[in-house]
């Protein structure tokens, strides 16, 4: 086989993982996906801002929305697999925010405000590919609220990733990469790499996360 054929073959695997279809299939199991756990970074950040209206974009099993909401945060939890978000609306319900949260099934990729507007619009870790984060990115800024926050985090370039395939590589972002895809009107409060703790092989590493954080005037 070519390495040609070899790096179509590792392009198509990661679109595919970037479909609804794949997901649903991945939420569909007996076992949870993610910990459950509020990512580090949000809640770093959003427990610096009062709490207001909410959206969560790619929200997954709803662990996100569900820290949100108990810090006393209305939020819509928006992802593209039903199958996750009828997962992450039962979790909303068994930690008793259910009142606080509705749901929003939406493609990140053509995703549209459609007249909504939420004093935080958040993402984590979402990656289509081939830098397709800087048009989302776009998209999601309108949906924010005039005083609101946009906060988009990724895994960012490291060399601790060189082992994924060149498909996966390009589908990650620096948050400087994302700046340009802003509407007028937004300041940029953080554009960095910020560290996150997590377990690998049994020992604690610090790994880069690309961090926007931006507020609309």
């Amino acid at each position: 086989m070519s390495h040609k054929h070899t790096d179509a073959q590792q392009g198509a695997q990661a679109a595919e993982m970037f479909e609804p279809d794949s997901w649903d299939e991945r939420y569909s199991g007996a076992e949870t996906v993610w910990s459950g756990k509020p990512n580090p970074q949000l809640v770093t950040i959003v427990s610096t801002l009062s709490p207001g209206t909410a959206l969560d974009v790619g929200c997954g099993e709803g662990g996100d929305v569900i820290w949100l909401a108990q810090q006393g945060w209305q939020v819509t939890g928006a992802d593209f697999s039903r199958t996750g978000l009828d997962r992450a609306a039962r979790h909303a319900a068994a930690a008793g925010v259910a009142d606080r949260v509705d749901w929003w099934q939406v493609d990140a990729r053509t995703f549209a405000a459609q007249g909504r507007s939420f004093d935080l619009v958040t993402t984590h870790y979402l990656h289509p590919p081939d830098g397709g984060m800087v048009a989302v990115a776009g998209r999601l800024a309108e949906a924010v609220a005039p005083g609101g926050h946009l906060l988009i985090v990724g895994h960012a370039i490291s060399p601790m990733f060189e082992h994924l395939t060149e498909s996966h590589r390009r589908a990650m972002f620096t948050s400087t990469d994302l700046l340009d895809a802003l509407p007028a009107g937004f300041e940029v409060l953080v554009a960095e790499d910020r560290p996150r703790s997590v377990v690998r092989d049994g020992k604690q590493v610090d790994i880069a996360d690309a961090t926007l954080l931006a507020t609309r005037r």
